[in-house]
């Protein structure tokens, strides 16, 4: 794919990533901006699994979308002990997402430190997430828009991120935050999904305690490289545009697609799958 790598610093000052990254709507990965944290030298599955193993955590697999699925409703339950012994035996699809780890687990809360970087971070208790060896997150975006600051920890990472202007040839599906599952981004079919071609996007690989700044709307698809879990800080959109666009997906969209998919079934899922591919060739004739 056309992918550049996203630009990269070791640490910077409020002022620099405010008017460089943020203001410009830039991505940028930096690099020690968590080496003065607890977590930095603590944070590994076998430490979350000394603290949190004898919760019960939601997983979620790579299964396509089902018009019997609740909003992020769970696929299956595990211990956490048992899942961090998983990840660290065999290559899984299960991932935890948007867990908030740290209400059930407290003594996390002490391990980390809101950063001060120029961005008013929405001050609730932060999500995690977490992945076995080549697990993947569909390519999406957030429903709200924000400003992510998106932390990992033990192993490696991949992201694939597309701006909002990208959408166009993503094949995204509509009454969704999501393109169509059935794209395998590491390795395009490109006769298939001929507007991939046309997309311009970036890539970084993130290791232990980086940190990747993803601006408002974008795109981004996740892999795990080798077992591991990430963080995510967030800012609520400075745009007006996008700030419409987050409350239109939060207090409509979701709740429309709900209902048609109690109404319609599988029909409507279906329907929305066929209408990404027939929305992006009419935009790719266009370019």
């Amino acid at each position: 794919m056309n992918l550049n790598e996203v630009e990269r610093v070791k640490s910077i000052s409020k002022e620099d990533f405010v008017s460089n990254y943020v203001k410009k709507q830039k991505p940028v990965v930096i690099e020690q901006l968590t080496e003065d944290w607890p977590a930095f030298k603590k944070w590994n599955l076998q430490y979350i699994k000394s603290v949190a193993g004898n919760k019960t955590v939601p997983l979620y697999d790579d299964r396509p979308v089902s018009h019997r699925d609740g909003f992020n409703q769970a696929h299956a339950t595990m211990k956490m002990a048992d899942y961090v012994d998983l990840l660290e035996s065999q290559p899984t699809n299960y991932r935890i997402f948007l867990y908030n780890l740290m209400k059930e687990v407290p003594l996390l809360k002490d391990d980390f430190r809101w950063p001060d970087i120029g961005l008013r971070l929405i001050k609730q208790l932060p999500m995690l997430f977490f992945g076995g060896e080549n697990s993947k997150v569909f390519m999406h975006f957030d429903i709200d828009y924000s400003n992510i600051l998106h932390f990992h920890f033990h192993g490696k990472k991949q992201c694939i991120i597309f701006p909002p202007d990208q959408s166009k040839f993503l094949y995204k599906v509509p009454h969704a935050l999501i393109s169509r599952e059935d794209i395998d981004f590491d390795n395009p079919d490109y006769e298939k999904w001929p507007a991939l071609k046309k997309a311009s996007g970036m890539i970084a690989t993130l290791a232990h305690g980086e940190m990747l700044y993803m601006p408002e709307g974008y795109w981004h698809y996740m892999k795990y490289l080798t077992p591991g879990f990430s963080m995510s800080l967030r800012a609520l959109p400075r745009s007006l545009s996008n700030i419409s666009k987050a409350a239109y997906n939060v207090f409509v969209m979701r709740h429309y697609d709900v209902m048609m998919r109690k109404l319609r079934g599988q029909k409507w899922i279906d329907y929305k799958n066929e209408r990404a591919i027939q929305d992006t060739n009419r935009n790719l004739t266009n370019y």
